[in-house]
């Protein structure tokens, strides 16, 4: 008998300990289900999320708009919030990857739907009878690079103006993004002034947000009416639209193509350093010069709580063998592209960059990802007269290798561009 009593005193007590347990149990998963409920919509869930760049976008999107109430918000501030959602995300190179071919490939605009592509960079409009070269993206090596939204950016625009700054590469970049914009959004809503190749400005009225672009190919001043009768370029002296460059919220600016030029294609016959009229100067030397100049107007000119700035790295040349003439498919390596433009002048812009700190000065490095896309040039469809040339056989005098086709690469430097604007990623 006191065996059996001692059995049912266990399982008296295996009872008691089994019910605390459930009762544990289920109130701990009821807990843990209201703290899921309250957690889900906030800025830490997304910040340890794994989403892909289609929901960073929709979530970031809900973080910017409790800062809309305040227009003059600065892109710093508004970083810092989104900064947060994406820190796995940013952590890796954007400019270090590979071109995927996809023929699904969505291209967000043509030659109709935005009318003023310039004509040498309108090459379907031209005749150009392919385009597999407007079907592949950019994939970085570690990370999801988001895609590019022309309502959220100009979202996040809002009240405020970009300018990029610089040659006509920087113009085939404006054109893109203004083609982006201006098709995201119902024309009526655009004013486009581009027929100037000068300066060419678009307002989306809706969002009173101006992307505007001057031309600068120095980013120097260059006096075509020196009193010597020369025309001079003023290494020591911010071009003189650096005027209507101030106060913008975001800035864009390359320099390089047009430095080294030499022969029929240079553009200047002296040069000017500290009031001092000089025939030539190395060329290292004096780009190093020109961009140090524009380094100090930067700092001097740039509020670094208002303003992000960037510099566009040098667009891949293809105009050596082998030649973009014909070609419909990206060089599988990059490096096999003979680019002849001095390497010392990368490293003089890179170094320079890297010793601005107050305000910080982003790198689009676009260089590298760029070799690869000798499929992305006009060549002989910068004109609908190509014809005529290619009958005289002048197309490797005649076919452009430098520019690129929209819709196209320079797509892709757009997107670059708005990731690391307003999702802080590459380095």
């Amino acid at each position: 008998m006191e065996f059996i009593s001692t059995i049912k005193n266990r399982w008296k007590f295996f009872l008691i300990v089994s019910s605390f347990w459930c009762l544990f149990l289920v109130l701990s998963l009821n807990q843990n289900l209201n703290l899921a409920d309250n957690t889900q919509n906030t800025e830490q869930e997304f910040a340890n999320s794994t989403a892909n760049p289609n929901d960073i976008l929709q979530k970031s999107t809900q973080i910017y708009n409790t800062h809309v109430e305040n227009p003059n918000i600065s892109f710093n501030k508004l970083g810092k919030s989104i900064n947060k959602s994406i820190d796995d995300q940013k952590k890796c190179n954007m400019f270090v990857g590979k071109w995927v071919y996809n023929p699904e490939e969505i291209v967000q605009y043509d030659y109709v739907s935005c009318p003023f592509i310039e004509e040498k960079m309108s090459c379907q409009k031209n005749g150009r009878p392919d385009s597999d070269y407007q079907k592949w993206r950019w994939e970085a090596k570690d990370c999801d690079i988001p895609l590019f939204d022309g309502r959220l950016m100009l979202e996040r625009l809002r009240n405020k103006r970009l300018i990029i700054a610089g040659d006509s590469m920087n113009r085939n970049m404006w054109e893109s993004l203004a083609c982006l914009l201006y098709s995201s959004i119902p024309s009526s809503t655009v004013q486009v002034d581009a027929k100037n190749l000068e300066y060419k400005v678009l307002k989306a009225k809706d969002y009173n947000a101006i992307i505007e672009f001057y031309w600068s190919p120095y980013l120097m001043e260059f006096d075509a009416n020196h009193t010597s009768g020369k025309k001079v370029l003023i290494i020591d002296q911010v071009s003189n639209n650096s005027k209507h460059w101030k106060g913008a919220d975001v800035m864009i600016f390359n320099s390089a193509l047009w430095w080294p030029l030499r022969g029929q294609f240079k553009k200047w016959d002296l040069l000017q350093y500290k009031g001092q009229l000089l025939e030539d100067l190395p060329i290292d030397k004096s780009y190093e010069i020109g961009m140090k100049t524009w380094a100090k107007w930067i700092k001097q000119n740039v509020d670094p709580n208002k303003t992000k700035v960037f510099f566009r790295s040098l667009s891949a040349l293809h105009s050596g063998k082998p030649y973009c003439y014909k070609a419909t498919q990206p060089l599988k390596d990059g490096s096999s592209n003979k680019n002849n433009f001095p390497k010392s002048m990368i490293n003089i812009i890179e170094n320079i960059i890297k010793g601005m700190t107050n305000p910080q000065v982003t790198y689009l490095n676009i260089t590298k990802l760029s070799e690869y896309r000798i499929d992305a040039h006009p060549s002989i469809y910068k004109s609908s007269q190509w014809k005529l040339y290619t009958e005289k056989n002048l197309i490797h005098t005649y076919a452009d290798c430098n520019h690129w086709c929209l819709p196209g690469l320079p797509d892709t430097w757009n997107r670059l561009l708005y990731a690391s604007l307003f999702f802080d990623m590459g380095i």
